[in-house]
């Protein structure tokens, strides 16, 4: 039986998580539920004989770290598709189903998202199997998740009558939007309805095909974006312009609820979209007081708290069913009935200009990464941190010098003309403009402390030459 296509969706910020997900490094790269992040969870379900390596579609900013990932979960030849824009999910499934169908239109595809958790396996790739065969039939197939309570923040699906020959497949009478509490309630009491799951499963030219019927703009800007497509190392870079010309719209919207192909597959898997922290508060482990506490927290007299603590101690007394989570340049504290409305403080740092609305102290790179420890008037010290074999671009800076010293590994420096080796407690000065380069030769990581002065420090001030990881 050919094998099953997976399909991992990784445009999303995971706004309602911030502090912790940003834009900059989103929920999905985060282990938020096991050792691993989300998205080497949702990799790793589908690794095995039954499938493919997987496709994944996300947005340029992320590829190397996407790619370091799942090369850390031991996923091997993954397709990681470059979305020029963010176009909703409709235009990013379509693609990856368009290249798909270029070597064989039959194809199964599993479309998912990168963040969400599953508890019970075994249970997903049964319902998996089901949903298999009714795609190979020609059905849109969506998981519709057992609700395990009035949730208001997801879709639902009225489930009608088993297929005829298609077992544990069900047609969809309607799909639901997100209710308010009442209806919610009465969904649930109901017994018919279903939580959508937003995971997909159906053939490549299946989809195309309702594409083609439900939502004839969305295909020819996909199809000319993945024409115009090329190769940059390991990614598949979209066509920019026709990408963009196309709408920015969901697949429930574009096809699921059009169509009249669509079933739905019952499950019990124990899924959540992870799209809250009350929500990692019920998956989390708990102690006798219903806590769930990460990092360096310290309890008295709490109650049914979610608390996490980043980069610093976080204290807690007295406090009942709420929420506090520490980040190295952030602290949010909340009831936990409000976790939905943290997206409202994000929006309202956004406005504000505030960088912590989108990004971490921490920045990271397809070398490694880099903090700032320090930011003063006309200076900035920043740690570095190199991973053995990488190196930073080429570059020249217009408005900086720099101070760098080695305090762990051994750094190779480019100055100019000249190449030198630095090992621990060495440094080198780097005057205005000097065109250089710091690479890590050893076997262990590089750290150094940078010292930076000068009237402008913004990162964009680089001018770059050469460069192995193909940015401008």
């Amino acid at each position: 039986m050919t094998q099953i296509v997976p399909v991992i969706l990784s445009g999303g910020s995971g706004t309602r998580l911030w502090p912790v997900s940003r834009e900059s490094f989103p929920k999905q790269l985060w282990p938020l539920v096991s050792e691993r992040t989300m998205i080497q969870e949702t990799a790793l379900r589908a690794k095995g004989p039954d499938f493919a390596p997987p496709i994944v579609v996300c947005n340029q900013e992320h590829r190397f770290l996407i790619a370091e990932q799942l090369r850390g979960a031991g996923i091997e030849g993954a397709r990681i598709v470059l979305e020029p824009v963010g176009r909703n999910s409709a235009p990013a499934i379509a693609a990856a189903a368009v290249l798909v169908a270029e070597e064989n239109p039959d194809a199964v595809l599993w479309m998912m998202a990168a963040d969400a958790a599953i508890a019970d396996v075994p249970a997903l790739l049964t319902a998996l199997r089901h949903a298999a065969a009714a795609a190979r039939a020609g059905k849109v197939v969506t998981f519709g998740m057992k609700p395990t309570a009035p949730e208001t923040g997801y879709g639902y699906i009225e489930q009608g009558p088993e297929l005829p020959g298609l077992p544990g497949v069900r047609s969809v009478a309607r799909f639901l939007e997100k209710p308010d509490a009442a209806t919610a309630a009465a969904l649930v009491a109901g017994g018919q309805h279903l939580w959508n799951s937003g995971m997909f499963v159906f053939t490549a030219r299946t989809l195309l095909e309702e594409l083609d019927t439900h939502a004839p703009d969305v295909l020819p800007a996909v199809r000319a974006s993945v024409a115009a497509r090329h190769t940059d190392l390991d990614f598949i870079r979209l066509g920019v312009e026709a990408f963009a010309a196309g709408p920015s719209i969901s697949l429930d919207y574009a096809v699921a609820e059009r169509t009249a192909r669509a079933a739905v597959v019952p499950a019990d898997i124990g899924w959540s979209d992870v799209g809250s922290w009350s929500a990692l508060w019920e998956l989390g482990a708990k102690d006798a007081a219903g806590n769930v506490t990460l990092g360096d927290v310290v309890l008295e007299g709490a109650e049914n708290c979610y608390v996490r603590a980043d980069s610093k101690l976080a204290a807690v007394i007295g406090l009942k069913d709420v929420v506090l989570v520490s980040t190295e340049d952030a602290v949010l504290a909340m009831h936990r009935d409000h976790a939905q409305d943290v997206k409202k403080i994000v929006d309202r740092l956004k406005a504000a200009g505030r960088s912590e609305a989108t990004a971490h102290n921490r920045g990271h790179r397809p070398w490694g990464f880099y903090e700032s420890l320090i930011q003063g008037d006309r200076f900035q010290v920043k740690r570095i941190v190199v991973q053995p074999g990488r190196q930073l671009s080429l570059q020249s800076h217009y408005h900086r010098a720099e101070h760098w010293v080695v305090v762990n590994g051994t750094a190779r420096v480019t100055r100019d003309s000249e190449t030198m080796i630095l090992r621990e407690n060495e440094s080198v000065y780097l005057p205005l403009g000097c065109v250089h380069r710091l690479e890590n030769p050893g076997k262990i990581p590089l750290t150094l402390i940078e010292v930076q002065a000068g009237a402008y420090l913004g990162e964009d001030d680089i001018v770059r030459y050469e460069d192995t990881y193909g940015r401008a």
